[in-house]
């Protein structure tokens, strides 16, 4: 085994090695720091090629960033992002100007003006639907004088249900079909009159890869002009790869309206820890409480005071090495080969679903030993026989790896 002394230092491991919780299966507690930290690198070595249950990228090209972090010495430095990327302030050592940089190199891909565009980068998916939740729920009450009601599918991803606990809003789940999308019908049978309604839309759905159709949704609340409405985008990972292909006008608000929207910046971009990001308009942000603060010499629009200052860095970096054109082969090679995944799912006779856009191939529960060796997540649904598992498509998982995959399930089947 690798000894902890002779790869402390090398920034690629260590990048991986922050990215994976390693749970229950990991070894017992050993009496050495390094040795401790071996057998954490092993375990990851030796699961993360074959982690295609959920939404994360595990060809993390941060080495570079590493290098330079303890090449430089920054590495030494607390550095805190409090404050507003777009007002930076020089009392804290941060990132601002970075994280500002980020969030003017996203906002054109999703239809947002840079001229009206403001936005941070995010601790998770989770954090950006909770500032879409939040900051949807104070412009309708400002702009109404009553607190909304949320509409959300009740296939959506739990945090936006938690989220309405939390901020105490009203909230109803909308009935979604079969593929995982809102109803139109059951929203407009679900509607209430006479108070705003704060939608959020499903842009992948957690399990199926469901895509909420805006178009149909939207025509429903056009029905009733007395409701005034304000429109989130849940596109923790479709957000992260749909506008590098054909399918790039789904995320464009030019296309169809919404008013903020939050991506995942750990699912597609690579990160190797929770992080994402949030972007809405100026005037959104406007009709906010500003909540001045003198010490940071501003309006504190955002829920968070200290940020992360690295994790902008890193997405600088990450969007400085791989560009348009990197992002852009990524994206399209995924929905290949989720494509050829689900072509050789029928083949096979094995049932199995792939959604419109989507890198998620979702199909009938193979045998355990299957489903724990490749990390696959569970779901039931009576409409589809029962038992589900599925595997999301992302850079990490090759053909090569695919094909392995293929070659256990014929053989147990």
């Amino acid at each position: 085994m690798l000894h902890f002394k002779s790869w402390k230092k090398t920034a690629g491991i260590l990048a991986v090695a922050l990215s994976v919780s390693y749970g229950a299966a990991f070894a017992a507690p050993s009496d050495t720091v390094d040795e401790r930290l071996d057998q954490y690198a092993a375990y990851i070595a030796e699961r993360k090629d074959k982690d295609f249950g959920y939404p994360i990228n595990h060809d993390i090209q941060l080495a570079g960033f590493y290098q330079w972090l303890v090449d430089s010495g920054s590495y030494a430095a607390m550095v805190n992002n409090a404050g507003d990327p777009f007002h930076p302030h020089g009392e804290i050592m941060n990132t601002l100007n970075f994280e500002r940089e980020v969030i003017e190199f996203f906002g054109p891909l999703y239809g947002f003006d840079t001229n009206d565009l403001w936005g941070l980068v995010t601790f998770s998916g989770t954090d950006g639907n909770n500032h879409g939740i939040y900051f949807g729920a104070k412009y309708l009450e400002k702009k109404t004088g009553k607190k909304p009601v949320l509409y959300v599918s009740d296939a959506a991803h739990y945090s936006n249900m938690r989220l309405a606990d939390l901020q105490n809003l009203d909230m109803v789940l909308v009935p979604a079909d079969v593929h995982g999308c809102m109803i139109p019908a059951e929203l407009e049978k679900a509607l209430k009159p006479g108070r705003p309604a704060l939608m959020v839309y499903a842009m992948g759905t957690t399990f199926k890869g469901g895509v909420d159709n805006q178009d149909a949704l939207n025509a429903v609340l056009a029905k009733h002009p007395d409701i005034v409405v304000y429109r989130h985008v849940d596109a923790a990972l479709f957000g992260g790869y749909l506008p590098y292909t054909d399918f790039r006008d789904a995320v464009n608000r030019k296309v169809h309206p919404f008013d903020s929207i939050a991506v995942s910046g750990h699912k597609f971009f690579g990160m190797d820890e929770p992080a994402g990001i949030f972007l809405t308009t100026m005037e959104v942000k406007e009709n906010q409480n500003p909540y001045n603060v003198s010490y940071l010499d501003g309006s504190m629009p955002m829920i968070n005071c200290s940020r992360s200052a690295l994790s902008p860095l890193k997405l600088w970096y990450i969007i400085k090495r791989v560009g348009l054109e990197g992002f852009t082969e990524q994206a399209n090679g995924m929905l290949e080969r989720a494509a050829w995944l689900k072509e050789q799912l029928d083949e096979m006779g094995w049932p199995a679903w792939l959604e419109p856009m989507s890198n998620t191939v979702y199909f009938k529960r193979p045998a355990e030993a299957i489903a724990k060796k490749y990390d696959l997540a569970p779901d039931h649904d009576d409409k589809l026989g029962g038992d589900l598992s599925h595997i999301v498509v992302m850079q990490h998982v090759t053909k090569e790896r695919l094909q392995n995959f293929l070659d256990d399930l014929a053989e147990a089947k």
